[in-house]
């Protein structure tokens, strides 16, 4: 997946949009996560992508059950673009992502990665690899 421009979340037209978190993930430990396009059927131009991970999930697909669920609530429809894992390691101002998810394939780390630079601005490292799972 080519990696596209990612617009910052004061950017957007749409306050449905506008009013989403772009990283819910858990506050530390190994994880795995998925990253999603969300938009507005009415607003099809109009994206952005999240970034949802928890160690509640034994698979991807817990994750993006209850993604979709929120964002079917608020009129908005998402896709998965991939997956992967994260380790959070707040004490370390460090996060590492990497590998893929078996049901939906790879995520393009490098937008997930620049969505967790926003979020953790103060965070020493934060690097990606498509090693490992």
């Amino acid at each position: 997946m080519a990696t596209q421009q990612i617009s910052s979340a004061t950017s957007f037209k749409n306050p449905k949009l506008k009013a989403i978190h772009d990283v819910e993930i858990d506050k530390s430990g190994k994880f795995k996560y998925i990253l999603i396009k969300v938009h507005d059927p009415d607003m099809d131009r109009e994206f952005k992508y999240i970034v949802r991970g928890t160690s509640k999930a034994g698979f991807h697909a817990d994750i993006y059950e209850k993604v979709v669920g929120d964002m079917e609530s608020k009129g908005l429809d998402c896709e998965v673009l991939g997956g992967g894992r994260i380790e959070h390691e707040p004490s370390k101002k460090s996060i590492k992502v990497y590998g893929y998810s078996q049901q939906y394939g790879a995520a393009d780390h490098s937008i997930t990665q620049t969505l967790l630079l926003r979020k953790f601005k103060d965070y020493e490292s934060i690097t990606w690899s498509n090693e490992g799972y």
